[in-house]
This record gives C-alpha cells, structure tokens and sequence, in this order.
C-alpha cells in the first residue's frame, strides 16, 4: 500500500507532525485553505529555563477576506521578530549537544527576507527534514489542481498522487467521512501518537514543543526518538507534564500546553 499524509503546514512543527511525515509515501501540505489566525501556521513552543516560550511570526492576515495559508504575508513592518527568535534560540539551546549542527542553518533561512509566511515554513520543513534524514515527496495541494469539498478533496489527493492509504491526525476521528474513503478503496488510519520523553535542559521534561527541541539536544538519534525505533533516553523520574491533555480549544493565557495533535488536516480541506 502508499501511504499518503495531509497537513497544513507550520512554523516549526511539533514531533507528531514529522512521525505522520515519516509514515508517508507521499506527503502534501494543505496550503490552500483558509488561514486560522490562532493555530500553528505562523507559532511554536520551545523551553527555556522558565518554561515554554512562544515563538511567533508577524503576519498580515487581519482585514483580508478568508485568506489562504498560502497566501498570507509576514508583516513587514515588524523587522526584529526574526532576531527576536534568534535571540531566544540561543538563550534557550546555546550550550545544548547538537547546537551548532542546527542553529547556523536556521539563522541563515531565518533572516532572510521572507514575504510569504508558507515560503518561510516550507523552507524551514526542508532544513528540519534534512538534519533528521526524513526524505519523502512533498506537494503543495496549491499546485495539484485537486477540487472537491473537504473529505472528498482528501480523497481526490489521494487518487491523484496514486496512495491507497490516508494516515490523518487523530483529531480527525470526529469529522472525517471513513466510508467516503473506504468507497473510494482508500484505508484510512489514524495516528494516536505517544509522546517520547528525551533529554531537555532547563528542569523536568515538557512534551509537546517544537521539533528544535528535540534537535538541539538529540541530533541524529531524533528520528528514532519521534518514531519510537528508539528507545526513551529520559533519565528515569522525568516528569512528562502536559502530556495528558485534551485536544479541547483553549483560551491565549492557557496555551501554554497547547496540544499540537489537534490540526486538523481536513476540517477546512474545502
């Protein structure tokens, strides 16, 4: 069987995100639906000695009509956001194991002067993919010329990038029409991810960050941590705080557990 993955794409994405991408025969980003102002397009989490710290990226989406992922601008105006997270990066991970093998790659691409916001996280994805030796297809359903009205755009995808199996987040289990696939002789799988503890700086572990953190302190044993081909390297006791969530909405003051697991690749695949 081929397996094919959809997700909208992020800003530093979280590990789940990479072990559906290393499931995948093929992978596409859902590029071309609405843009959802506070969702994971633009931010992300990573640890400091305080906890986690947001990073997020300015972008002009307010007054616009329903835009696209792939089409929203970073805000221009705003010039030190990506020193700003610069800045934060190294006071986080400066002294973490594999530092040096990630930070000069993403201070390259970070001040770079991006207009698009997807240009900016599809940039970053290959850079991600590249220092955890995750290489497969990826298409932007921008240019795949797929119609249809949500599941069944999901189902066109599949068809036309020739895959008989659809691994979807496990949020999905609460709207995406199964028989619709299994109709269309597509098995459909969802994820039901076990979050891997691993070493962190800055006190007891916190999951669900962004996937530098596993990076700067794993280096090329990451994918097989995200995966589960390895086995934990947390020292015994660690504390998996946050892990346990619900993938409920929460409000801005209380997200800073937020459980990435709750894109949902098709719930605006229209």
């Amino acid at each position: 069987m081929r397996t094919c993955v959809v997700l909208q794409p992020g800003y530093l994405p979280w590990l789940g995100f990479f072990e559906q991408m290393a499931q995948a025969d093929e992978f596409v980003l859902l590029d071309d639906v609405q843009y959802d102002k506070h969702g994971w397009r633009n931010r992300n989490r990573v640890k400091g000695p305080a906890g986690p710290v947001w990073l997020t990226v300015p972008v002009r989406a307010g007054g616009l009509d329903r835009p696209r992922i792939c089409d929203v601008e970073i805000d221009a105006t705003q010039r030190r956001w990506a020193a700003k997270h610069l800045g934060t990066l190294r006071a986080c991970y400066t002294g973490a194991p594999h530092f040096d093998r990630l930070y000069p790659q993403m201070e390259a691409l970070l001040r770079h002067n991006w207009r698009l916001l997807v240009e900016l996280d599809i940039a970053l994805l290959a850079l991600l993919c590249e220092r955890l030796a995750l290489r497969r297809p990826i298409h932007r359903s921008s240019t795949l010329g797929v119609a249809g009205d949500r599941c069944a755009r999901l189902v066109e995808i599949c068809r036309g990038i020739g895959c008989d199996r659809y691994y979807s987040g496990g949020a999905a289990r609460d709207y995406l029409d199964v028989a619709l696939f299994e109709r269309a002789g597509i098995e459909v799988a969802f994820q039901d991810y076990g979050h891997p503890q691993y070493p962190q700086r800055h006190g007891s572990f916190i999951p669900q960050l962004s996937i530098v953190d596993l990076l700067f302190n794993c280096g090329p044993a990451s994918l097989g941590i995200l995966t589960g081909r390895e086995p934990s390297l947390a020292p015994s006791g660690a504390k998996q705080s946050g892990a346990d969530q619900s993938e409920a909405d929460q409000s801005e003051a209380d997200q800073s557990g937020a459980d990435q697991s709750r894109d949902r690749e098709g719930a605006t695949a229209s």
